[in-house]
């Protein structure tokens, strides 16, 4: 929870992360190149998953379909809909009419909160449902720092990890991170997708934020900032760009907001203060094989 110092042990299964050579998740396709010839490529998947918090339905995401179930505990929570302290009796995932229904002892009800939807800038689920600031009123995020040796030696080992983006593209990654070490990698669609399934492997998992690093692919705008800042994770780093509402809600709950990391470079917009330049920079960049697109590429 936003706030806590003490951090809990990581559960002993790690990393998480799409299998780039699962057969559900991407499928081979025939075209033709800029000659004429035949050629096949990868393509990955994208399949509708509906949420249900108990007995209402409330939303449709589309997705790669892994991890279900994080992905809607994960959506949940970070739509305020599922509490901290809530008690989870199950998650039901129906592959066949692909739904997935989380039941809690608690009896829940957000008629209204769902009527009020704002459509972001995201993707796969780019929608906000109630007031886009709930839940950030006082909040004020731990003051954890960041070297930027931790950062360099993060971007070379996502950046070389398999991956589906590596496999087949048009794809986002997100990556929980402690210190120099990545911990959980997810992947989807969209970036708010794989941001989602990391908060709800957090929330399953009872894994603490405190001492944590978020890495994400895509742009660092208002809605990135505000899932970040819930789920009580002080640093957010991307390879891609910001939005000036993001550095804005970065300043204001504490976040240290760190974009636009390629290799060596990077620039940070918020928490500055926080930032630790304990590397001597070389001069490295990233291999070009493994650069994904910047900021624009939702």
């Amino acid at each position: 929870m936003p706030g806590e110092t003490e951090s809990r042990p990581m559960p002993p299964v790690l990393p998480i992360l799409p299998d780039p050579a699962d057969p559900r998740l991407t499928r081979r396709v025939t075209g033709t190149d800029q000659t004429g010839a035949a050629t096949g490529i990868s393509v990955v998947e994208e399949r509708p998953l509906t949420i249900y918090l108990n007995a209402q339905e409330i939303v449709t995401a589309m997705t790669i379909g892994d991890y279900p179930d994080y992905l809607a505990l994960g959506f949940l929570r970070n739509q305020g809909m599922l509490r901290a302290d809530d008690v989870v009796t199950g998650v039901d995932y129906d592959e066949e009419i692909e739904t997935v229904v989380v039941r809690t002892e608690r009896q829940t009800s957000y008629e209204e909160k769902v009527k009020k939807k704002t459509r972001t800038s995201g993707c796969a689920v780019g929608t906000v449902f109630g007031d886009m600031m709930e839940g950030l009123e006082g909040l004020t995020l731990p003051a954890a720092e960041v070297r930027t040796s931790w950062l360099y030696a993060l971007a070379r080992e996502i950046n070389t990890t398999p991956s589906l983006y590596l496999e087949a593209g048009a794809i986002h990654g997100t990556v929980l991170c402690q210190r120099e070490r990545p911990l959980v990698y997810m992947e989807d669609v969209g970036r708010h997708n794989a941001v989602d399934k990391i908060a709800g492997y957090m929330f399953r998992e009872g894994v603490s934020a405190a001492d944590k690093i978020l890495y994400t692919t895509g742009r660092l705008t208002s809605e990135m900032v505000i899932k970040t800042a819930l789920m009580g994770i002080p640093v957010l780093a991307s390879r891609s760009g910001f939005t000036a509402w993001g550095v804005e809600i970065a300043r204001q709950v504490g976040l240290t907001l760190i974009g636009r990391m390629r290799g060596q470079r990077f620039v940070c917009l918020a928490g500055e203060e926080r930032l630790i330049r304990d590397a001597a920079l070389t001069g490295e960049d990233e291999d070009r094989k493994h650069r994904r697109k910047g900021a624009g590429d939702d």
